[in-house]
């Protein structure tokens, strides 16, 4: 469809688009963002009405732009286009700008961080923080800074790291988790030891624990792996537990930077003993490979933190890709719960966040917009009254993920045409169920998908043509579940990976 697009004249495409039926729609949306020639930009230019469209059309155009795998800059032109100057809905306004965020980055990837659009797509971003007057608005921001991953503009994001109220230094610290190593500097490493031992004011526990990540996962030095697992003596019970895991899991990571670091201070018996590793809390993290080759080893991580009465605070199922020193997110799950045990009650000694529960995700290292699920008890009782009982869709659709046409000279003089491409359909949905009366909570996550990759080489010669072409399906189903029982002590936690068969043709 996407190749019969490219062929296309603007005013074929436009009458496609007018024309499709309404469950058709989105998925010409698609395919048009995706063929990315100058008359399907076009046709959308012409077709797309962001005062009318659905909601969920615009958050499909804006995806399979945020997805593309080799943008330009008309398409980041037309998104930005698109969103300036417009009263949109609150989901409209935040996909685009992580969108804008995830082209920007993967522009200046081409080295094209020069074009005009690059540059007005980076002033949307800093202007709109600069005049962001709403918490929600200004962790928007920080997120498409995470999804462009410039180097310039690290120093804002310490800023807001250290500075900023608790949603605002969170989601700063974890925009900076998203840089390589080599950006992550001195500098960069002398602040994040000041969040996670407090040094200047005091820090929410998962900001503190970000931060220390970013130490333990960038060259650490064996001072920073010391001091973080002598902090961890000074820590509360469940805060402890997890790190303590974290440190042990890169010790079995054959791939973890710190590995070696590790093994060297485990020989000392002052840090490697049964008083210091044997934390009674309940939080865990875990991580192991799924798939292991010469060239790739692809990995499942699990993160569970709790807090001291029992509550699950924070959640992060993660698959991941590492190969040749290349790491990929393909998909990064976090659900989070706060301000569940003031509901209940339990005395707690921090200040008492309000009662909120949430999603975010990040597939194939772009950072999609937050989801939540409640906000406040009000929000909760009406969810709870008035649940539908079905799950929020975080992101539903297919995207283009690899599109690559080459030409290779051979000594004969013969020329091959090597054509690449890959498609994939991805539906994923979550959920989460507090039961006030059965003192219950339920969170689950579903990831449907179906890759198809078309590989074909041509020889064209006066006297010979010869062809030759693959395709290759796969289809897999995920779906993690967590049901937490706290009516009584100790607290009870049932933990359920399914995956179904994967066909592969």
């Amino acid at each position: 469809f996407i190749q019969m697009l490219r062929s296309a004249k603007e005013r074929d495409v436009l009458q496609l688009l007018r024309r499709a039926p309404e469950e058709m729609l989105p998925f010409v949306v698609e395919a048009a963002v995706a063929a990315q020639s100058v008359a399907s930009l076009a046709a959308l230019s012409d077709f797309l009405d962001f005062g009318k469209e659905p909601k969920s059309l615009l958050e499909k155009f804006l995806y399979a732009a945020a997805f593309s795998p080799q943008p330009s800059g008309e398409l980041l032109h037309l998104v930005l286009d698109k969103l300036d100057g417009k009263r949109l809905a609150p989901e409209v306004w935040e996909t685009g700008i992580v969108a804008v965020g995830s082209l920007v980055g993967k522009l200046c990837q081409q080295k094209l961080c020069g074009l005009q659009e690059v540059e007005r797509g980076v002033e949307t971003i800093l202007g709109g923080l600069r005049g962001a007057k709403e918490e929600s608005e200004v962790v928007i921001y920080l997120l498409a800074l995470g999804n462009a991953v410039l180097p310039e503009t690290i120093p804002i994001l310490l800023d807001h790291a250290e500075e900023g109220p608790t949603t605002i230094s969170t989601a700063a610290v974890s925009a900076l988790r998203r840089f390589p190593a080599r950006h992550i500097s001195g500098k960069v490493k002398r602040a994040m030891r000041r969040i996670f031992h407090e040094k200047r004011k005091s820090y929410e526990k998962t900001c503190r624990l970000a931060a220390a990540e970013i130490l333990l996962d960038n060259e650490p030095s064996p001072m920073d792996v010391i001091n973080i697992l002598l902090a961890a003596n000074e820590l509360e019970t469940e805060t402890a537990t997890f790190l303590l895991l974290k440190v042990q899991n890169s010790l079995r990571a054959d791939h973890h930077p710190a590995r070696k670091i590790m093994k060297d201070i485990m020989r000392d018996p002052r840090i490697n003993n049964y008083n210091f590793f044997s934390k009674a809390g309940i939080s865990s993290s875990f991580s192991g490979p799924l798939t292991v080759t010469q060239d790739l080893l692809s990995t499942f991580g699990l993160d569970l933190l709790f807090l001291e009465g029992g509550y699950l605070r924070k959640s992060v199922s993660d698959f991941s890709l590492l190969s040749h020193g290349q790491q990929l997110h393909a998909a990064q799950v976090t659900i989070e719960a706060q301000g569940v045990e003031s509901m209940l009650e339990e005395n707690t000694l921090e200040e008492e966040p309000e009662l909120k529960a949430g999603m975010s995700a990040i597939f194939f290292d772009v950072q999609l917009r937050p989801v939540v699920f409640f906000q406040g008890y009000t929000d909760l009782m009406a969810k709870v009254l008035l649940s539908s009982g079905e799950p929020t869709s975080v992101v539903k659709g297919n995207l283009l993920l690899m599109d690559h046409h080459q030409v290779i000279p051979l000594q004969s003089g013969l020329q091959v045409i090597v054509k690449l491409q890959g498609g994939l359909g991805l539906d994923i949905s979550a959920d989460m169920d507090v039961s006030i009366w059965e003192q219950e909570l339920k969170t689950g996550i579903n990831a449907r998908g179906s890759l198809t990759i078309d590989f074909q080489v041509e020889l064209d010669a006066p006297f010979l043509q010869a062809t030759t072409r693959s395709q290759t399906e796969v289809e897999t189903s995920i779906h993690f579940d967590t049901l937490l029982r706290f009516s009584g002590s100790p607290v009870l936690l049932c933990l359920q990976l399914r995956e179904e068969q994967v066909p592969y043709r």
